[in-house]
């Protein structure tokens, strides 16, 4: 009897171990058949790059990526897109790892921030990272920032130091004392866990590792894991281009140019228009304005250059303004999370070809109008002024005569007065002023025909 009660505890204990054995492989196949999102981070950090790491997330999310892996290259870039940037790496579902690569590679100021917010924070060697102290622009130049707002980042930085297990004293130290790391030196102190050379010899680390992010424990199998990588859209392309900071201070300078230039020579058109488009490029460049508030701006720019373009006559000027400010408001335009991507690329391709039909006819217009006023000039040097008419009031000597269904003013030739109704000749024309004389008059006149 005990040696089949011990034969029964044998074959339940192989049983339970087996059990065991085939799960953890059938989670660990499971896990390597979930891909590797990649993206590469280099320049300056604008909002485009914020644009772009939120789409990558949220594709990462659909195709249940196990890891998204930033390969960072940064000098810097702008505070809120930062802060957006960390908020989305604190927050997102999946574990999010920072390498500072390839060698020579730098994450200053704002690359420091992204590195202390990441769940795996790795630099190859050779690179650095720091000098996260925040500076201001004034009229004299760059300096830097007043002391309340570098106790407010360098707070900042070491909350998000403490969450992700990182000493908080250095971190606190890339701001206050522009404190850089290379890449030996922050593995030592902790800023970093890893050291590779590239993202094939960082995933290889990672293979196996157990990463905790709020509350939940993450297994990662990368070993062969496929990875998926991605270029940014033309919307992020050209958030990216006008939130440089040489680029949208450029904007922003040629904005206010050609506003002043147009009020200097009210009537051209051409300048204020530009001006005020740029401007606004210029402003949302700098990071005055959201992505989502300069969209409808725009749109409503465009919509009221189209407007004043159907009432008056801006000779196309208007309404090619006001075709260019639809297009740049329909690409920058939000799309809300409850709408369907097919949707905004529908009425993104519906905007663009609106508004390049409507640049057609506004350029075949403008073409006619140019054709016809050079027609007229060809005519005489000022006007074809009319050859007969009939006195609409007594010329004593000025007054108005009728002539081809229009009103002219007009003089009598010699000062007599030649009372109303009076048939009378255009014996000369300068400006809009007629010189007449009686048509009775004809053959006494030696200029007679």
């Amino acid at each position: 009897m005990k040696k089949r009660n011990q034969l029964i505890r044998t074959a339940f204990i192989i049983i339970v171990i087996t059990s065991l054995v085939i799960v953890s492989i059938a989670n660990s196949a499971a896990a390597s058949d979930r891909p590797v999102y990649l993206v590469e981070l280099t320049g300056a950090i604008t909002a485009g790059q914020n644009s772009f790491l939120h789409r990558q997330v949220e594709n990462a999310m659909e195709v249940d990526a196990q890891l998204i892996v930033i390969q960072m290259d940064t000098p810097g870039g702008l505070v809120d897109a930062t802060l957006q940037i960390n908020q989305l790496f604190l927050n997102a579902p999946v574990p999010i790892a920072v390498l500072v690569a390839p060698s020579g590679a730098i994450a200053g100021s704002a690359g420091a921030f992204i590195l202390i917010s990441s769940d795996i924070a790795a630099m190859a060697p050779g690179t650095t990272v720091g000098a996260a102290q925040p500076i201001a622009f004034s009229p004299e130049g760059a300096e830097p920032a007043n002391e309340k707002t570098v106790i407010f980042y360098a707070s900042h930085l070491r909350s998000m130091a403490l969450e992700k297990g990182r000493p908080a004293d250095i971190a606190e130290r890339f701001v206050t004392e522009n404190l850089t790391l290379d890449a030996r030196e922050a593995l030592e102190l902790g800023v970093i866990e890893y050291l590779a050379g590239s993202v094939d010899e960082l995933l290889n680390a990672l293979d196996g590792v157990n990463i905790e992010k709020q509350g939940v424990v993450y297994n990662l199998n990368t070993d062969g894991a496929a990875i998926i990588q991605e270029e940014m859209n033309f919307r992020e392309r050209l958030q990216n281009w006008l939130s440089d900071p040489q680029i949208s201070f450029m904007i922003l300078m040629l904005g206010i140019l050609g506003i002043y230039f147009g009020l200097s020579a009210p009537g051209t058109i051409v300048p204020e228009t530009a001006g005020l488009i740029l401007l606004i490029l210029g402003i949302y460049g700098i990071g005055l304005f959201d992505t989502n508030t300069t969209g409808i701006i725009l749109l409503i720019l465009g919509v009221g250059l189209l407007v004043a373009e159907i009432f008056t006559s801006g000779f196309g000027i208007l309404g090619i303004g006001g075709a260019l400010s639809l297009v740049a408001g329909a690409v920058l335009l939000p799309m809300e999370p409850l709408m369907a991507r097919e949707w905004y690329a529908t009425f993104l391709v519906t905007v663009v070809g609106a508004t390049i039909g409507l640049l057609i006819i506004l350029i075949f217009i403008a073409q006619r109008v140019i054709q016809s006023r050079k027609r007229w000039r060809d005519g005489s040097e000022f006007f074809n002024p009319p050859d007969r008419g009939i006195t609409m009031s007594e010329l004593n000597p000025d007054g108005m005569i009728r002539a081809r269904g229009e009103i002219w003013r007009a003089k009598s030739e010699d000062g007599r007065v030649i009372p109303p109704g009076t048939e009378v000749r255009v014996v000369k024309a300068e400006s809009l002023k007629l010189w007449v004389m009686p048509k009775e008059d004809k053959d006494q006149d030696p200029k007679g025909d």
